[in-house]
Protein backbone atom coordinates (compact mmCIF):
# COMPACT_ATOMS: atom_id res chain seq x y z
CA UNK A 1 0.00 0.00 0.00
CA UNK A 2 2.85 2.41 0.83
CA UNK A 3 4.50 1.72 -2.52
CA UNK A 4 1.27 2.68 -4.31
CA UNK A 5 1.11 6.02 -2.53
CA UNK A 6 4.71 6.75 -3.41
CA UNK A 7 4.02 5.92 -7.07
CA UNK A 8 0.96 8.20 -7.15
CA UNK A 9 2.93 10.99 -5.46
CA UNK A 10 5.69 10.73 -8.06
CA UNK A 11 3.24 10.79 -10.97
CA UNK A 12 1.37 13.79 -9.53
CA UNK A 13 4.59 15.67 -8.78
CA UNK A 14 5.85 15.00 -12.29
CA UNK A 15 2.58 16.23 -13.78
CA UNK A 16 2.63 19.49 -11.82
CA UNK A 17 6.31 19.97 -12.50
CA UNK A 18 5.76 19.57 -16.24
CA UNK A 19 2.75 21.92 -16.17
CA UNK A 20 4.73 24.64 -14.41
CA UNK A 21 7.63 24.09 -16.80
CA UNK A 22 5.25 24.55 -19.77
CA UNK A 23 3.98 27.79 -18.21
CA UNK A 24 7.57 28.92 -17.71
CA UNK A 25 8.51 28.24 -21.34
CA UNK A 26 5.31 29.96 -22.49
CA UNK A 27 6.24 33.05 -20.49
CA UNK A 28 9.70 33.08 -22.09
CA UNK A 29 7.98 32.97 -25.49
CA UNK A 30 5.71 35.85 -24.47
CA UNK A 31 8.74 37.83 -23.30
CA UNK A 32 10.42 37.36 -26.66
CA UNK A 33 7.20 38.36 -28.44
CA UNK A 34 6.80 41.52 -26.32
CA UNK A 35 10.45 42.45 -26.86
CA UNK A 36 10.31 42.01 -30.63
CA UNK A 37 6.99 43.87 -30.82
CA UNK A 38 8.46 46.72 -28.77
CA UNK A 39 11.44 46.97 -31.10
CA UNK A 40 9.21 47.11 -34.17
CA UNK A 41 6.70 49.73 -32.97
CA UNK A 42 9.05 52.31 -31.33
CA UNK A 43 6.15 54.21 -29.75
CA UNK A 44 5.89 51.83 -26.76
CA UNK A 45 9.54 50.73 -26.65
CA UNK A 46 10.10 51.21 -22.91
CA UNK A 47 6.74 49.67 -22.00
CA UNK A 48 7.38 46.64 -24.21
CA UNK A 49 10.85 46.07 -22.82
CA UNK A 50 9.57 46.36 -19.25
CA UNK A 51 6.72 43.98 -20.07
CA UNK A 52 9.21 41.45 -21.43
CA UNK A 53 11.30 41.76 -18.27
CA UNK A 54 8.17 41.14 -16.18
CA UNK A 55 7.40 38.06 -18.27
CA UNK A 56 10.92 36.75 -17.71
CA UNK A 57 10.62 37.18 -13.95
CA UNK A 58 7.34 35.28 -13.96
CA UNK A 59 8.99 32.60 -16.09
CA UNK A 60 11.85 32.35 -13.62
CA UNK A 61 9.47 32.09 -10.65
CA UNK A 62 7.44 29.32 -12.30
CA UNK A 63 10.65 27.54 -13.30
CA UNK A 64 11.88 27.64 -9.70
CA UNK A 65 8.50 26.31 -8.56
CA UNK A 66 8.67 23.49 -11.11
CA UNK A 67 12.17 22.47 -10.05
CA UNK A 68 11.23 22.67 -6.38
CA UNK A 69 8.16 20.48 -6.84
CA UNK A 70 10.14 17.94 -8.82
CA UNK A 71 12.93 17.75 -6.25
CA UNK A 72 10.75 17.69 -3.15
CA UNK A 73 7.95 15.39 -4.19
CA UNK A 74 9.71 13.04 -6.59
CA UNK A 75 12.47 12.31 -4.12
CA UNK A 76 15.13 13.65 -6.48
CA UNK A 77 16.43 16.20 -3.98
CA UNK A 78 19.49 16.06 -1.84
CA UNK A 79 18.53 13.37 0.64
CA UNK A 80 21.69 13.84 2.64
CA UNK A 81 20.86 17.42 3.64
CA UNK A 82 17.36 16.61 4.88
CA UNK A 83 13.88 17.71 4.03
CA UNK A 84 13.90 20.92 6.09
CA UNK A 85 17.08 22.21 4.45
CA UNK A 86 15.85 21.31 1.00
CA UNK A 87 12.55 23.12 1.60
CA UNK A 88 14.45 26.05 3.10
CA UNK A 89 16.58 26.38 -0.03
CA UNK A 90 13.61 25.99 -2.41
CA UNK A 91 11.43 28.51 -0.55
CA UNK A 92 14.29 30.99 -0.40
CA UNK A 93 14.92 30.83 -4.15
CA UNK A 94 11.23 31.07 -5.05
CA UNK A 95 10.39 33.90 -2.65
CA UNK A 96 13.51 35.82 -3.72
CA UNK A 97 12.35 35.77 -7.33
CA UNK A 98 8.85 36.90 -6.29
CA UNK A 99 10.30 39.76 -4.23
CA UNK A 100 12.42 40.94 -7.15
CA UNK A 101 9.38 40.79 -9.45
CA UNK A 102 7.26 42.79 -6.98
CA UNK A 103 9.89 45.48 -6.51
CA UNK A 104 10.39 45.74 -10.27
CA UNK A 105 6.62 46.02 -10.77
CA UNK A 106 6.44 48.77 -8.15
CA UNK A 107 9.21 50.71 -9.84
CA UNK A 108 7.56 50.28 -13.22
CA UNK A 109 4.28 51.62 -11.82
CA UNK A 110 6.06 54.63 -10.30
CA UNK A 111 7.65 55.43 -13.67
CA UNK A 112 4.39 54.86 -15.54
CA UNK A 113 2.30 57.04 -13.22
CA UNK A 114 4.97 59.75 -13.21
CA UNK A 115 5.07 59.86 -17.01
CA UNK A 116 1.28 60.03 -17.24
CA UNK A 117 0.99 62.72 -14.53
CA UNK A 118 -1.14 60.42 -12.37
CA UNK A 119 0.52 61.20 -9.05
CA UNK A 120 -2.76 60.47 -7.26
CA UNK A 121 -2.36 56.77 -8.10
CA UNK A 122 1.12 56.43 -6.58
CA UNK A 123 -0.29 54.64 -3.55
CA UNK A 124 -0.63 51.49 -5.70
CA UNK A 125 3.11 51.14 -6.39
CA UNK A 126 3.86 52.13 -2.80
CA UNK A 127 1.59 49.31 -1.63
CA UNK A 128 3.39 46.88 -3.96
CA UNK A 129 6.82 47.91 -2.64
CA UNK A 130 5.60 47.71 0.98
CA UNK A 131 4.23 44.22 0.25
CA UNK A 132 7.59 43.19 -1.18
CA UNK A 133 9.28 44.60 1.93
CA UNK A 134 6.98 42.61 4.22
CA UNK A 135 7.66 39.50 2.17
CA UNK A 136 11.40 40.10 2.48
CA UNK A 137 11.08 40.52 6.26
CA UNK A 138 9.02 37.31 6.40
CA UNK A 139 11.70 35.48 4.42
CA UNK A 140 14.35 36.75 6.81
CA UNK A 141 12.33 35.50 9.79
CA UNK A 142 11.82 32.13 8.09
CA UNK A 143 15.55 31.80 7.45
CA UNK A 144 16.34 32.85 11.01
CA UNK A 145 13.91 30.37 12.56
CA UNK A 146 15.04 27.47 10.37
CA UNK A 147 18.78 28.00 10.62
CA UNK A 148 20.91 25.17 11.86
CA UNK A 149 22.34 25.64 15.30
CA UNK A 150 26.01 24.67 15.57
CA UNK A 151 26.61 21.39 17.35
CA UNK A 152 28.03 21.90 20.83
CA UNK A 153 30.92 19.70 21.85
CA UNK A 154 30.61 18.78 25.52
CA UNK A 155 34.06 17.25 25.85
Amino acid sequence: MLGEKKWIRKITASMFSVLFMIVSYSMVGMAIYHFVTALQTDEQLVTGIIRSINDLFIALATYELSVGIFKEYRGQGDEDIGLIWSIRRTVTRFVSVVIIALVLEGLILVIKYSQLDMAGNLFYPVAVVISASLLLISLALFLHWTRQEPAKDNS
